[in-house]
């Protein structure tokens, strides 16, 4: 089976209880409140492991999540109902995953109104969700604009140039890189001019983990 990263999109009543599976996974809450075992998260909180949990939505409000998960075949969804929504928002199957050793990285990146980021590459594949704002993705020739939810997968090796719109805009993105990038950036840039231009972007880092995965594409 080919490996799949899958960002969901989940909603969750007050006091209702959802159980993942074990998988390398990390999860931000868009809005609201909820726990995570002995954890309590609120907006713009994440979370990562790769053990199984129970997801479990505030006392008063109840939360909805972005949830990426990295799994050895297609992704399942979680059954609805009683109070809880999930849906798949964008899955990949990764046919550019890196051999060798993993890890997962999941970041945010923000733009100032009318900012790029110049023609480049990473080396890992990943999927990007926008939480603010909105961008325009240049990739093979085709050029797609995204609003606030819109989310896009990026192969890693296929060169891609991003356009900020005239406003602040900011992606919520989890990669797959080689385990010998930790703590190391994983963006090449293609011309050599761009290369020692500013960069406008910004970046928070909320995880980057070795993964327990297996290396081979089709895991």
């Amino acid at each position: 089976m080919i490996a799949h990263l899958t960002l969901f999109e989940d909603t969750l009543s007050n006091g209702v209880g959802a159980c993942l599976p074990s998988a390398p996974r990390m999860i931000f809450v868009v809005h609201g409140a909820m726990s995570i075992g002995e954890r309590s998260l609120a907006d713009g909180d994440t979370w990562h492991d790769e053990a199984a949990v129970t997801l479990r939505g505030g006392d008063q409000a109840g939360a909805t999540i972005w949830r990426w998960d990295l799994t050895k075949g297609p992704p399942a969804t979680l059954p609805a109902g009683n109070g809880l929504r999930s849906s798949i928002s964008l899955t990949a199957p990764l046919l550019t995953l890196p051999e060798g050793a993993l890890l997962l990285r999941g970041d945010s990146v923000a733009f100032p109104p009318r900012g790029c980021a110049f023609t480049h590459i990473h080396q890992g594949p990943g999927i990007r969700c926008l939480i603010e704002g909105g961008i325009r993705i240049d990739v093979h020739g085709h050029s797609t604009s995204y609003g606030r939810g819109g989310a896009w997968y990026e192969s890693g090796p296929d060169p891609v140039f991003a356009q900020a719109a005239d406003r602040p805009s900011r992606f919520i993105r989890v990669m797959i890189l080689p385990r010998a990038l930790l703590g190391k950036s994983s963006i090449r840039y293609v011309n050599e001019a761009d290369k020692d231009k500013p960069r406008p972007q910004s970046y928070k880092i909320f995880v980057d983990a070795p993964i327990d995965f297996p290396s081979s594409r089709t895991a």
